[in-house]
């Protein structure tokens, strides 16, 4: 049996939860179009709500963009440059928590530093050569991918990987021997990958250096042990002349100096050769899977939270008002409601974040209720709430107590 992906973000189309949510039979006659008004309204919202945020993050990114071109007319301090930078940073962390990322601590980096997947290679890694790092991932998921090892007498067989779905790194650079004399060290890096195996993350990394795999080390290291055997061989069988012709003698210690030369050259090339292959399949390996850099990343995540924030409250006002009726639900209910209906009706397996959904609806004022209980208000009322919203094109209020758990 395939391992069954679960997920902490809602990985379906927003106009096909619509749809499913629309389509339920049991709804009373004449339900379904104001769900479907409901799901634009909202959509309306949250556009306007991030657009206004994207125009901030996007300024702040702008002088650490390395791809921009324009002409900066305003030269900042390195104090204020920092002070920036900072802002940028925290950012970056609430942005990546409205898409459903969440950040990998150093104890779950270590693990993958040690291994590699059957497409990856194990890779030296040294932090030190950054100013800033931190890796997200969404999606713990599991992939099926043909594989031809020694272990099935390189036969086709079809393993089960387990995958991130989507990976983002954000990093700031510093001068690094590995790095090389002409490392930026001004601006911050962006990158967001597809499909990366937990074990590879670390081939994503600057600077990062290929260790070779076993076998390559011993074909290389045979050649040489070979080479050098040969020439030790034949200073034997030369060493009596050697004694007594000292002319000949003088020829056979040059042809050997050259032979071992030769030998050296020739492993250091195989060396070279091969770490050169490594250095070429890693990058075809990763040239379909990554998705944006930079201030695409920036675009690439904003269209991902507003679709996140629709769906999730799409879905949570469903559940509350379909199940909870005018009695309401108490609030843990509500999150497992969500699950099993996604579970029944999209065979997609979520967990919610505890609280989440039901902030999301208690922002835009969606519900009411006292003590454990809580409903949803009705279809037509939550319209014009909605309305309102849309009309004013002013962003929704912070969220109440709810700190990113993003640090970098």
């Amino acid at each position: 049996m395939p391992a069954r992906d679960c997920l902490h973000f809602i990985p379906v189309h927003t106009a096909e939860l619509v749809e499913l949510l629309c389509g339920d039979r049991t709804l009373p006659e004449g339900a379904g179009e104001p769900l479907r008004r409901l799901g634009e309204l909202l959509q309306d919202v949250y556009h306007v709500h991030y657009r206004h945020r994207q125009v901030a993050i996007k300024n702040a990114y702008a002088p650490f963009d390395p791809d921009s071109d324009a002409t900066p007319l305003v030269h900042l301090s390195a104090c204020e440059k920092q002070t920036r930078l900072n802002g940028l940073l925290s950012d970056l962390a609430w942005l990546l928590d409205r898409a459903n990322f969440r950040h990998l601590n150093k104890e779950e980096i270590e693990p993958m530093l040690r291994s590699a997947s059957d497409w990856g290679f194990r890779m030296d890694v040294d932090f030190s050569a950054f100013e800033h790092v931190a890796l997200f991932v969404r999606g713990d998921a599991y992939q099926e991918r043909p594989l031809r090892s020694w272990r099935s007498w390189y036969q086709v067989e079809t393993v089960e990987v387990p995958i991130f779905r989507r990976l983002v790194f954000v990093l700031k650079l510093r001068q690094h021997p590995r790095l090389g004399p002409g490392v930026d060290t001004e601006h911050v890096v962006l990158k967001i990958f597809k499909d990366i195996p937990r074990a590879d993350v670390d081939m994503l990394l600057p600077g990062a250096r290929v260790k070779l795999k076993v076998f390559d080390r011993g074909k290389i290291g045979f050649g040489l042990l070979s080479g050098i055997g040969t020439v030790l061989y034949r200073m034997h069988e030369e060493l009596g002349r050697f004694l007594t012709d000292v002319t000949m003698g003088g020829n056979t210690a040059w042809g050997l100096t050259a032979g071992v030369l030769g030998y050296a050259y020739k492993s250091y090339y195989d060396y070279q050769q091969t770490r050169q292959a490594y250095h070429l399949s890693l990058t075809q390996s990763l040239y379909f899977q990554n998705l944006d850099s930079n201030a695409g990343v920036l675009t690439r995540l904003f269209d991902e939270a507003e679709e996140q924030e629709t769906r999730t409250t799409l879905l949570a006002y469903y559940c509350l008002w379909r199940y909870g009726g005018m009695t309401g639900l108490p609030e843990d209910d509500l999150e497992t409601a969500m699950e099993l209906y996604l579970d029944r009706y999209a065979e997609v397996t979520v967990l919610c974040e505890p609280g989440e959904p039901l902030s999301r609806l208690k922002r835009l004022e969606l519900v009411e209720g006292a003590g454990r209980l809580v409903r949803a208000i009705p279809p037509e009322q939550a319209l014009e709430r909605l309305r309102a919203l849309r009309d004013r094109r002013a962003p929704l209020p912070p969220r109440p107590g709810a700190p990113s758990n993003t640090r970098f």
